[in-house]
């Protein structure tokens, strides 16, 4: 179907060096004309359900995660509706990763911090949407706004020159990628219960490995921990805090460009720990960050872990090659006795990953999360130096076939996503006739809900943190 995807027949200029050609018969005018900026304060607490623009996602967020930063009164969030279409419009000088565009499908509340739009009458919903989504997915979102920050507010697109086709052709095209976007899904889908058993395949060897060892005569001994259980006799159990320091960072205000801008420091999110070994970081702060908001210095050679969280990062661990410093949604353990070495510690606590996450839903007030005493008090077991050594060579050998597909694996489903984002894009403004293929889509008794699964994403929270908890 896609393969017989051909061009417009006929085409003009749209003088946009961004846009390019677009279908003759496609409707011109200025932003105003297709949207209308929505601005309703919840007075008198009208509407309790929170949302959270998530990665392009918009998500009724849990009464057990509504802590930290939340406002005083939930008078000061905006009233949304089913259709409407929230843009992230702060701060596009600092972030310019993040998806900034979402739809909604739930009546509720969000920060007043973001953009409110509603098609007008010329645009289907959907449409609209598609057609907010692709500026910000081809980045033209970050040719606008002004200020140090460079925001964004209706101003912006009032005069944004917009090319729409006939409302029968919308309706052709939010089909058809509905359609596609199903399939793209259901095999991301696949790809990531194919990543969940290899992975659950390495956890059972780093378990059974930083457990009992490479002997399987060792003589051993109860260690009177659960996750542990029985650990060589040779062995010794240590509390955390007895052998590193253990603490965590904060988030310079991004509203004080002297924190930020030109910086030079590497400053580390949750998103990073994902990557096992940190060596590179893609924000950086400036020393008066460092000097004014007390960050810590963290030495390469620490281990670094994602404490909050509902996605799979809280938990998970990985060993920092750089100084650098971090946020406060990561803790550092910074090895100050040389009994043990930053890879193995880095390998139990991916042992006991599991264990960690069962701790932080227990921890009372702050469910869903970590904390760095949790963390001090937790004990593991430690090896002499020499067979840390042995067990971190046997696991990278015994894993390196997992970690292979895992990797290859992975970048399948990130050439998926491009794909994806490339034909949203090539549809939306009129580079693709999807007329035909739409008319032949066949009627599907069961669909995924496109506009809740477009923007996939196993991590949400952490992939787009700044988007509410450090914005």
């Amino acid at each position: 179907m896609i393969a017989d995807l051909k061009p417009y027949p006929e085409q003009r200029d749209s003088g946009l060096d961004w846009l390019g050609n677009v279908p003759s018969h496609w409707s011109d005018g200025p932003g105003f004309a297709f949207f209308r900026e929505k601005k309703v304060k919840n007075i008198g607490l009208q509407k309790k359900t929170v949302l959270s623009l998530s990665y392009g996602k918009i998500i009724v967020k849990a009464d057990n995660k509504l802590h930290g930063l939340v406002p005083e009164s939930f008078e000061t969030y905006q009233i949304v509706d089913p259709g409407d279409i929230i843009i992230r419009s702060t701060d596009m000088q600092n972030d310019k990763t993040s998806l900034r565009v979402g739809f909604v499908k739930n009546s509720g509340i969000i920060t007043s911090a973001y953009m409110c739009m509603r098609a007008t009458k010329s645009l289907l919903p959907e449409y609209g949407y598609l057609l907010l989504h692709t500026l910000d997915l081809t980045k033209v979102l970050y040719g606008l706004g002004s200020g140090l920050r460079q925001n964004l507010d209706f101003s912006d697109f009032k005069r944004l020159p917009l090319f729409v086709p006939p409302a029968y052709e919308q309706a052709a095209i939010v089909r058809f990628i509905d359609h596609i976007n199903q399939r793209i899904e259901c095999t991301i889908r696949a790809k990531r219960k194919v990543i969940a058993l290899l992975n659950e395949q390495k956890q059972v060897i780093i378990h059974r490995a930083v457990t009992r060892g490479l002997d399987p005569n060792v003589r051993l001994k109860p260690s009177g921990i659960t996750w542990l259980g029985e650990i060589p006799d040779h062995w010794e159990l240590w509390r955390i805090s007895r052998l590193a320091k253990v603490g965590n960072g904060s988030t310079p205000s991004r509203a004080k460009p002297i924190y930020w801008r030109c910086g030079s420091y590497p400053w580390l999110n949750s998103a990073n720990v994902n990557r096992g070994f940190i060596d590179s970081a893609d924000q950086f702060v400036t020393k008066i960050a460092l000097q004014e908001c007390h960050l810590p210095r963290v030495p390469a050679g620490s281990v670094l872990m994602a404490i909050t969280g509902q996605g799979k990062t809280r938990g998970t661990a990985a060993v920092l090659g750089i100084e650098a410093t971090i946020n406060q949604h990561i803790a550092f353990i910074t090895p100050r006795l040389s009994i043990v070495t930053p890879e193995f510690l880095h390998l139990a606590l991916t042992a006991a990953y599991y264990t960690l996450r069962a701790l932080s839903e227990d921890s009372g007030s702050t469910k869903g999360a970590l904390t760095c005493e949790d963390l001090k008090r937790f004990k593991i077991a430690i090896p002499p130096l020499w067979e840390q050594a042995a067990l971190a060579g046997y696991i990278q050998s015994a894993t390196h076939a997992l970690m292979t597909t895992i990797s290859r694996t992975e970048r399948e489903i990130e050439l998926l996503r491009e794909y994806r984002t490339r034909l949203i894009a090539d549809v939306v403004t009129g580079k693709l006739d999807v007329r035909d293929a739409a008319a032949r889509l066949p009627d599907e008794a069961e669909k995924l809900e496109f506009f809740d699964e477009i923007n996939d994403s196993a991590e949400i929270e952490e992939m787009d943190a700044v988007a509410e908890g450090e914005a």
